[in-house]
């Protein structure tokens, strides 16, 4: 049986997770808060399905919208490198009609959105089974890296 001060110390260790974590709309807040723009903004999307993508570029949307009236010329992209980008095959782009008119919408207005090559492999999954107007990176995680490179700051959409 733990003892009282284990059972502090497992609640607190517990804890640190959720308090040293900043949330999308924290990131967002503290870019808003700036004073000049950063070269650009980088979302990162990693969740496990459709549904989550959906959610995650309503809030890509909102974000982008705050930030442009800030930051006017301010440019963002997304890397979609989870199972989520599974939902942007040509193939589901009826399941997935929302999360695919909102991807759609996004490139319209000067959004690069990335899919992972790497993880679609491992699902025998080409850059040709998505539509043309979504960028393929060979890998996502060093697409990110590579526009950190470049200034971006990462907001990693939760």
């Amino acid at each position: 049986m733990l003892s009282k001060l284990s059972w502090l110390i497992f609640f607190i260790v517990g804890l640190l997770p959720i308090t040293s974590y900043a949330d999308d709309k924290t990131d967002i807040n503290k870019i808003l808060n700036q004073t000049e723009a950063p070269a650009g903004i980088v979302f990162e999307i990693l969740g496990s399905n459709g549904e989550y993508l959906t959610q995650a570029l309503t809030k890509v949307q909102a974000y982008k919208e705050h930030l442009q009236k800030k930051f006017p010329n301010i440019d963002i992209t997304v890397v979609s490198h989870g199972s989520e980008q599974f939902a942007l095959t040509k193939n589901n782009a009826i399941k997935f009609k929302k999360a695919y008119n909102k991807v759609k919408r996004l490139v319209e207005n000067d959004v690069t959105v990335h899919i992972c090559e790497t993880h679609a492999s491992w699902r025998d999954i080409t850059a040709e089974d998505f539509p043309d107007y979504i960028s393929p990176s060979p890998q996502g995680p060093v697409q990110i890296k590579q526009y950190q490179e470049l200034g971006y700051t990462l907001v990693i959409i939760d």
